[in-house]
């Protein structure tokens, strides 16, 4: 009654679960509805609460990476849900384009639908699909440029090989795909890594990344690491 925006109240009963981190809901209030409209940084998302993955806290996250991109940047971004760092970082960079990649067929629905509302056609590309495949079709597109071509390829020829910047809002998953991102990257790359970990365990992970980097023949730098948010007692992503 207070707040004329809220047209319906759900709430969240468990955790977000599986591999694509869906989450369920009761349905309290209001308007029978599980599609919401989320307004941050001057974009409009749509997307369903119980089909798709998305997180609200992560919003000055997002708009604090679109600083970081230079102008021209191909951009990469992994695990994009319903597209909300695509279009964050499309919208307040000047990237040349981005990629969203994503597993969740819903998700991706809602993500070209996102992409439309924001005005982003164009500038913001989905990329859908299993990152792991796509890495290796990408390379595999790279080796056979010198041979000439003896049927389409499944990904279209303007997708880059390598990217100047990846970004990897990864949930709480084993695999850390950093081989992944090591493939796709040149040299100069900046890859922005997350990972959820006890306040004391920082270092396993920049261990972890080091470790994967010398796996995958790939020299890197650490340049920075910090807390993005905890997201339980003593536990920060």
């Amino acid at each position: 009654h207070q707040n004329k925006s809220v047209t319906t109240v759900l709430e969240k009963v468990g955790k977000f679960s599986g591999r694509l981190r869906k989450m369920q809901t009761n349905f309290v209030a209001g308007e029978k509805t599980k599609e919401v409209l989320y307004r941050e940084n001057g974009c409009v998302f749509r997307f369903n609460v119980e089909g798709t993955y998305f997180s609200p806290r992560l919003s000055n996250e997002r708009k604090e990476l679109s600083k970081l991109i230079k102008n021209g940047d191909e951009v990469l971004v992994m695990f994009a849900g319903v597209s909300p760092f695509p279009i964050v970082l499309g919208k307040l960079s000047k990237a040349k384009k981005i990629y969203s990649n994503e597993l969740n067929c819903e998700a991706n629905k809602y993500g070209q639908l996102n992409i439309e509302l924001n005005k982003l056609k164009g500038k913001v590309v989905l990329l859908p699909g299993d990152i792991k495949r796509i890495a290796l079709k990408l390379v595999e597109k790279k080796n056979q440029q010198s041979s000439p071509p003896t049927r389409p390829s499944a990904l279209r020829a303007e997708i880059p090989k390598k990217f100047d910047m990846i970004v990897m809002p990864r949930p709480q998953l084993k695999d850390s795909f950093l081989k992944e991102a090591f493939m796709l990257s040149k040299k100069g790359t900046r890859i922005y890594y997350y990972d959820f970990c006890l306040e004391e365990d920082v270092e396993k992970i920049l261990e972890k990344i080091k470790s994967e980097a010398k796996k995958a023949k790939k020299k890197i730098k650490i340049s920075n690491h910090q807390s993005a948010g905890e997201i339980g007692a003593y536990k920060i992503r």
